[in-house]
């Protein structure tokens, strides 16, 4: 295993995380370089440096200007105020994370009865200011063709920018991230998220496979209940969204309300039928002759 590969991994291993509480970020993330050596048995603090830290409800810095695929200057707004927008933050040289993010990403997509570009949008932003809108367009190419939808390029958004906005933007959604000279990569969290149309943060996602009911009610959620349909009502009404674990889960009083109601409708019938037996009276000696 190269020593590319194995900083790699040891960063996936140590970021299988859930979500801690926001903080003071300190110096920007470009900022974090780091060539040092941790002692045996120890992490390295280029790691303790990384995570994806939830900050539910926070409006999206939607005026920051990156570049699209094709090289024009847009505002991040420009893709937010119809649909839900699933955001990720990956950079497009990435040796192994980033791809198996937008891997785990596309998989749960292809899955899905919703279809990015109609329901939804996919906005996918580089932090590395190094990334040009060629690479942008070839990294949206190689995964619409994963998708297969049809429509879908007008849906799927893969943005660069420079240091300022992509500082901003991560701050603003609590992606920590820092360089690693040494190996030339980046040490990062792996995980999605999910902003509602005005661009407000609903739901964070960690790893790099992502449950596709769990992002279809997470959709569901963030757009204010105008696309999926009843059995997603009902579904929402037994699971709810553990901001801990970044996943869906069943909600336990209201799995122990319907068993009582439930209990409560078989004895209810079984009194019924009983009260009925008896007002019929005893069946008759011959009946059975």
């Amino acid at each position: 295993m190269t020593r590319v590969s194995t900083f790699i991994l040891i960063t996936t291993l140590a970021l299988g995380v859930g979500a801690v509480q926001a903080q003071d970020l300190g110096p920007a993330p470009g900022e974090r370089v780091s060539t040092a050596v941790p002692p045996a048995g120890q992490m390295p603090e280029l790691l303790r440096e990384v995570g994806l830290d939830q900050k539910l409800n926070t409006q999206v810095p939607l005026n920051l200007r990156f570049k699209d695929e094709d090289g024009r200057v847009v505002a991040l707004g420009d893709y937010f105020g119809k649909r839900p927008v699933i955001l990720t933050l990956n950079y497009f040289e990435c040796p192994m994370l980033c791809t198996e993010v937008l891997n785990g990403l596309v998989s749960a997509l292809a899955v899905m009865n919703f279809s990015v570009g109609k329901e939804f949008d996919v906005v996918t932003v580089s932090f590395d200011p190094r990334d040009t809108p060629e690479r942008a367009r070839q990294k949206k190419a190689a995964y619409l063709g994963r998708y297969k939808r049809p429509g879908s390029e007008s849906g799927w958004h893969f943005l660069t920018g420079s240091d300022h906005e992509i500082a901003a933007l991560t701050r603003a959604v609590g992606f920590r991230y820092a360089y690693n000279a040494k190996a030339g990569q980046f040490a990062h969290a792996s995980g999605v998220m999910v902003a509602t149309p005005e661009g407000r943060l609903s739901h964070y996602f960690y790893g790099i496979e992502y449950g596709p009911r769990d992002l279809r009610l997470a959709l569901v959620e963030a757009s204010n209940h105008r696309i999926g349909t009843a059995v997603d009502q009902v579904l929402l009404a037994c699971f709810h969204y553990d901001p801990s674990s970044g996943r869906y889960s069943m909600a336990v009083m209201t799995a122990v309300r319907a068993a009582g109601l439930a209990m409560v409708g078989l004895i209810a019938g079984a009194i019924v039928l009983m009260r009925r037996r008896e007002r019929r009276g005893p069946l008759p000696r011959n009946a059975h002759a």
